[in-house]
């Protein structure tokens, strides 16, 4: 067969083969956004559409019937192709009907990537211009049959592909991988992330009470939407006074999802090792309840949070998968609203709320008082509300600086209070500023490591000697059952009893570490032997995690 056309018309061939016509820039659209990793492309599928389509047809109502059919159908393979989750996730968010007009039309933007239009632009003017000397329908099917190729060569069975199974490591918490000699298949993630959760479920924290009970203080969680490392280096702002002046610094912590509910849950339940997110909703033992472990120690427990709550029944959740009471100022604190939430709920300045809740722990008698605090004031799609009622756009690195004053603002006045205080700032996960090839900006579907990395912090208030100068810094992986050990090993530090400085070598030795494995519904990354895999249906097939544009 030439690849160039013939000089017109030999009548015999009307009404038989006729190739692929404009489903040829189609199909080579597909293959220019697949070599530039924007696609991940299924080629069989692509290949049997691309064969229907083929198929002669005489009648011209047969093939406008074909291209009727064909159009939707070529919509819903193009979305299959991307890395974006399935539309079904979707349809299963209930509370995206609840997005303000402003936010979907923010979102909408988000899809459009200029470089690409440019791309694709340049691929519509070269079929225009070849199409006019060249059998395209050629090129194209090649091209899908050399893409077949490999995808046969994937399937079949790989020898000496692993040296062993996956086995629990020496180090408690981290699932070893097997020694591997090429990509790992299904079976082997499949085996490694099963072996993790049956490790996970054996881990415990005990909260004891010491011989001596230390004198009173309080615990402070401060639980921070959308806010991991990758943000704070996308905005510049890593290096800021309020992390610089904390005792500890978790540099690996994984917060193991990335949804708000999820992620306050799993810190709820900190005092067990990290389950399925399907676990998440079942009953759990009081003993893996960090707050229930607080109340019997002598805490009492309250909850506040900078936001209604309602968005997704959130407030609900937390009070009743994490056993908490009421917020502490009911679900307006009285003060002025300083953002507009994606919902059209309102938002209130951290320092406000803080500030009031701290007033009304001074006038309790209570000896000690463990709070959950979480905010919203990073969400994406928040927007300040303006000196006459309205609200404006009110970007990242803006509300990232006014919450980092804010809490730095509280700290100084805790200081200034002279009580003793335990300060956790505790991030849900990232906001996802940078977006990757799976994910727009904003999206957080699937828990890459850029949005589950985040940094976490604690600083001891009027606690002995105050003389660091700098955080000890934990680079171990780790995540949420850390954070309940350390509380566990400060509340029985003799130490802490004596009034002393508190020896961070002694109370960070050995602390439980924890395998990066991050899930939402229907969605799990894990990293093995150093590279992030993505497995986005549940007993669906595992692929590697594309790394991001730069």
């Amino acid at each position: 067969m030439s690849l160039f056309k013939s000089s017109p018309a030999p009548a015999r061939i009307s009404g038989k083969w006729k190739g692929l016509g404009l489903w040829n820039l189609y199909f080579l659209a597909k293959f220019l956004l697949a070599w530039t990793g924007h696609l991940n492309l299924q080629v069989m599928p692509n290949l049997i559409f691309a064969l229907v389509l083929l198929i002669p047809l005489a009648h011209p109502l047969l093939r406008r019937v074909r291209t009727l059919i064909a159009i939707p159908v070529a919509v819903a393979l193009l979305y299959q192709d991307t890395w974006f989750p399935p539309f079904s996730r979707l349809l299963a968010q209930p509370g995206v009907l609840d997005f303000s007009v402003d936010y979907i039309v923010e979102l909408l933007g988000r899809f459009i990537d200029w470089q690409v239009c440019a791309l694709l632009l340049l691929l519509i003017i070269g079929y225009a211009f070849l199409n006019q000397w060249l059998r395209l329908t050629t090129f194209t099917l090649l091209g899908l049959c050399w893409m077949s190729v490999g995808n046969v060569q994937a399937l079949l069975p790989q020898t000496l592909q692993t040296t062993e199974a996956p086995v629990a490591s020496v180090t408690p918490g981290v699932v070893a991988p097997a020694v591997v000699t090429s990509e790992p298949d299904d079976a082997t993630l499949n085996a490694y992330l099963e072996k993790f959760y049956q490790t996970e479920a054996q881990r415990k924290v005990d909260f004891k009470t010491p011989a001596v009970e230390p004198p009173p203080f309080d615990l402070l969680v401060l639980n921070i939407c959308s806010l991991a490392w990758d943000d704070l280096d996308e905005v510049g702002m890593r290096d800021n006074p309020l992390l610089n002046q904390m005792d500890v610094i978790f540099d690996n912590f994984n917060s193991a999802t990335a949804y708000s509910g999820p992620a306050a849950i799993r810190l709820l339940r900190a005092s067990c090792g990290q389950v399925s997110h399907a676990q998440l909703y079942k009953a759990t033992p009081d003993q893996c309840l960090l707050f229930e472990d607080l109340r019997k120690l002598g805490f009492s427990n309250e909850l506040m949070l900078n936001h209604t709550g309602e968005f997704d029944g959130f407030l609900q959740e937390v009070r009743d998968q994490g056993h908490l009471p009421a917020p502490a100022l009911g679900t307006s604190p009285g003060v002025p609203r300083a953002y507009v939430s994606f919902d059209g709920s309102p938002i209130w300045r951290d320092r406000d709320v803080l500030s009031k809740w701290w007033k009304h722990r001074l006038e309790q008698n209570t000896p000690h008082a463990a709070l959950f605090y979480n905010t919203t004031t990073l969400h994406d799609g928040n927007r300040m509300v303006t000196a006459d009622g309205g609200t404006q756009r009110a970007d990242y690195s803006s509300r990232a600086q006014v919450l980092l004053d804010d809490l730095d603002a509280f700290i100084n006045e805790l200081k200034k209070s002279g009580r003793r205080v335990v300060v956790m700032i505790v991030p849900e996960h990232g906001a996802a500023l940078h977006g990757d090839r799976m994910q727009i900006s904003g999206m957080r579907e699937i828990p890459s490591d850029s949005i589950t990395h985040v940094p976490v912090g604690i600083k001891l208030i009027n606690m002995g000697d105050d003389k660091q100068t700098s955080p000890v810094h934990v680079t171990q992986p780790s995540s949420y059952l850390a954070i309940a050990e350390i509380i566990a090993r400060l509340y029985a530090d003799p130490a802490l009893s004596e009034g002393q400085r508190i020896d961070w070598s002694k109370v960070l030795a050995d602390l439980p570490q924890t395998a990066k494995v991050s899930e939402n519904s229907g969605t799990v990354v894990l990293d093995y032997n150093g590279k992030p895999y993505v497995r986005i249906k549940e007993n669906g097939g595992w692929l590697p995690y594309p790394q991001r544009f730069k």
